[in-house]
């Protein structure tokens, strides 16, 4: 991977990532964590997101700032890892972040779980 270049825009980054992630599809999981967990396939990638997820509260519960963010950047990675896996990048989410500015996040959820009208 490049060098990281702390000009660029968090935005950037995930970009900047997401291209890595995505070349390492082609990459020996012999010499590649990002190979080995494609390889291992979508269950090996969901449990590792999973296992992020619980240090992302075990950390925030700690109240260690510093252990906070470290796992955070795991459990962005091992997402970001997920999303190329599925053919997904920064991007898709970005936008759907994006669609909700300007709506109050109790609007937001109700409309995500409104009942689906029958055609």
């Amino acid at each position: 991977m490049p060098d990281y270049n702390p000009l660029l825009a968090p935005s950037d980054i995930l970009v900047q990532l997401a291209r890595v992630l995505e070349e390492r599809k082609a990459a020996d999981p012999r010499t590649s964590y990002v190979a080995q967990l494609y390889a291992k396939g979508t269950d090996a990638i969901l449990k590792k997101v999973g296992e992020e997820a619980t240090e992302v509260v075990i950390a925030a519960k700690g109240g260690d700032s510093a252990a906070l963010i470290h796992e955070v950047a795991d459990l962005w990675f091992h997402t970001l890892v997920l999303l190329a896996e599925r053919g997904l990048g920064p991007r898709e989410v970005m936008d759907e972040l994006a669609s909700r500015f300007g709506l109050s996040g109790l609007a937001e959820f109700a409309a995500r779980h409104a009942p689906k009208e029958q055609a």
